[in-house]
């Protein structure tokens, strides 16, 4: 059996599964602790001691160090928990039982609240010589300086959830009339991204056009990605692959525009299939690759 779980912004996801990906278990405890790492562990591993791979965002953040521990105390193996990045986890789980499968060399781009790559060649997850190979929150793909791309990388703050809603806000502060707001019920402050992927479906003009410039910023995201790696596949998952009517051809369209004309006939972008359990998967995945050499 493989144990895996995934660091949360505000849980911790986890999921036993057998060598063939099927999974047995599954656990979300709320927090992003220790603890909520011990139980998770404990409700989906009861019995046998197994070595853990855990999914983070960024493995150098101090409060890591506290829920790899509880992880290795609670899954009580002889091996140190196994840590991959986030995006990695989910490029790997998406070879191995989604998208990407039987692909050699996948990149996966996740967005939620955090935007995540992810790659991996010849099964191995690339994670560079520090750990930050596939930070793509960081990808500089306007040249304006702002705030928010100081604190949270150019990329997410256009991408993710928090920066989607930000931009539908500004433009309602502008003068644009949008019924995201009214389905707010007036509060600019409850605006979520599910309202406003919700309105372009239903034809709002405001909303649209914040999801067409989101599409945008996902090409050209997609476009650096594939100068660099040249991947099989390239795999969109979170809120990108939750609203892939709405992103998906768009996001090829521009980054068919952003690839040279040698890369666009092969280029391959899908959305994933395997949810939010891709990440968790995809660290039980690595323990049990790590095993088998």
């Amino acid at each position: 059996m493989n144990l895996g779980i995934d660091v949360r912004d505000a849980s911790i996801a986890a999921v036993r599964a057998d060598g063939q990906g099927t999974v047995i278990a599954r656990s979300v405890q709320p927090g992003a602790t220790g603890s909520a790492a011990v139980d998770a562990i404990r409700q989906v591993n009861p019995e046998l001691p197994a070595r853990v791979g855990i999914a983070v965002h960024d493995s150098a953040d101090p409060a890591m160090s506290d829920i790899i521990a509880a992880a290795a105390g609670a899954s009580r193996a002889a091996e140190a928990p196994l840590v991959v990045t986030k995006g990695g986890a989910v490029a790997l789980a998406e070879q191995w039982l989604g998208a990407a499968r039987g692909a050699r060399h996948v990149v996966a781009l996740t967005a939620t609240d955090c935007v995540h790559a992810g790659i991996v060649i010849n099964g191995d997850i690339f994670e560079g010589a520090h750990g930050f190979a596939g930070a793509a929150a960081w990808l500089a793909l306007n040249p304006v300086e702002r705030d928010d791309y100081r604190r949270f990388g150019c990329l997410e703050a256009e991408i993710g959830a928090g920066g989607i809603v930000r931009r539908l806000v500004w433009r309602i502060k502008s003068g644009d009339t949008s019924r995201v707001l009214e389905m707010a019920d007036g509060r600019l402050g409850d605006i979520t991204i599910t309202q406003i992927f919700d309105a372009a479906r239903d034809g709002d003009g405001v909303a649209i056009a914040v999801v067409r410039d989101t599409a945008r910023y996902i090409g050209m995201a997609i476009g650096n990605l594939v100068a660099i790696v040249d991947p099989d596949i390239v795999v969109l998952g979170g809120l990108m692959a939750e609203a892939a009517d709405l992103l998906l051809e768009p996001s090829r369209a521009e980054a068919a525009r952003r690839v040279s004309p040698a890369a666009a006939p092969t280029l391959q972008i899908v959305a994933g299939l395997l949810g939010d359990e891709a990440a968790a998967l995809g660290a039980a995945r690595a323990v049990q690759l790590d095993r088998d050499r």
